[in-house]
């Protein structure tokens, strides 16, 4: 880029900057800012025979952030914060999915647009723009308040460990699609009053700026949905492991963010599997989810957990780094199985 071509970019910053955006289209890539070289996607190996259960690492490794819309929208209602609004299929999913508190004061459906229900992989884009607005947050930038996040669409793609080919340009506006197409309604009686708000994930998206020798976007402008703008900030955010983006299966996500939220500070997590199912929103029966979960298990895929289901149907969520789980289960006085574990740590017992 010539000099006079930087200058009008540093303009436009500024200028973006006053119109109320969060502008990091103009900012380095992470290896940039680390003073390294990018890292170039690896080459090409003959085809193992059998594949990974990871995706490969392409790109360097950067902080992420994850925000849940209902964990701050119905924050004093714990059940609320495992609304799976993303779908786990890899199709067009327009089934409507209904969630409703014991007492029948909360209810919230999810609505598809006819491009579909947003996917489990369409969060990413949300991962990446709450990432950037969190690290906004943290650095002091005024303009980290504003709802409206412009990015770099390759920087989204090598920061969320994706290939930077044409076609990923185009599987990013579908997501786009899916996320402002999907609707979330929440009905809600309290104080003798009955509230109902529809609201979208994303408000809005827009394509401002497009490579001079093709279609391909190469910077957007995302606006979030109050609700999660709010979320973020208020700080109602959890850190996700890098290793996230490289889980092939949406159940696998799906999973790694519900241990992520209920683990949290502790060392271990205990559910139903029939309520796991239930709260990670898949839609087949018990014995195919219970042989998804069991491929998992032996998989080994999860960030920072293992998994472990027994006999009675029993799912156990533990944390990998073994003296921080020794030291919990010992504190709970469950010795016994902190050594048990300690000694087999991806053991299952089959039914």
């Amino acid at each position: 880029m010539n000099k006079t071509k930087a200058d009008t970019s540093s303009q436009q910053t500024h200028q973006v900057e006053n119109q109320g955006v969060l502008d990091f289209s103009f900012e380095h890539s992470p290896a940039q800012a680390l003073g390294q070289e990018q890292v170039s996607a690896p080459k090409k190996l003959p085809a193992p025979v059998k594949r990974p259960a990871l995706l490969p690492l392409r790109h360097v490794d950067r902080d992420f952030f994850l925000a849940d819309l209902f964990d701050y929208a119905l924050k004093d209602d714990g059940a609320s914060m495992e609304a799976p609004i993303f779908t786990l299929s890899t199709k067009t999913d327009v089934s409507t999915w209904t969630w409703e508190s014991k007492d029948g004061n909360r209810r919230v459906e999810v609505y598809p647009s006819v491009k579909g229900r947003a996917t489990q992989f369409d969060k990413d884009v949300l991962i990446y723009v709450v990432s950037q607005m969190t690290e906004g947050l943290n650095r002091g930038r005024d303009d980290a308040k504003n709802r409206t996040v412009r990015f770099t669409v390759h920087d989204y793609l090598v920061s969320t460990n994706k290939p930077t080919g044409g076609a990923e340009y185009q599987r990013l506006e579908n997501a786009l699609e899916r996320l402002r197409g999907t609707t979330i309604k929440t009905d809600i009686r309290t104080g003798g009053q009955r509230v109902k708000e529809g609201f979208g994930i994303i408000d809005s998206w827009m394509i401002i700026e497009r490579a001079p020798d093709d279609e391909r976007m190469v910077a957007v402008e995302v606006t979030l949905s109050k609700w999660l703008h709010n979320a973020v900030q208020a700080h109602e955010i959890l850190t996700i492991h890098p290793d996230y983006f490289r889980l092939r299966k949406p159940l696998e996500r799906r999973l790694y963010e519900l241990a992520r939220k209920h683990c949290g500070h502790q060392t271990m997590w205990c559910i139903d599997l029939a309520l796991l199912q239930d709260k990670a929103g898949s839609k087949g029966t018990l014995r195919e989810f219970r042989r998804m979960v069991r491929e998992i298990i032996e998989a080994h895929t999860l960030p920072e957990y293992r998994v472990m289901l027994d006999g009675t149907d029993k799912v156990t969520f533990y944390v990998r780094n073994s003296r921080r789980l020794a030291a919990g289960l010992h504190k709970n006085g469950q010795s016994e199985t902190a050594h048990a574990y300690i000694r087999d740590p991806k053991r299952t017992r089959k039914r």
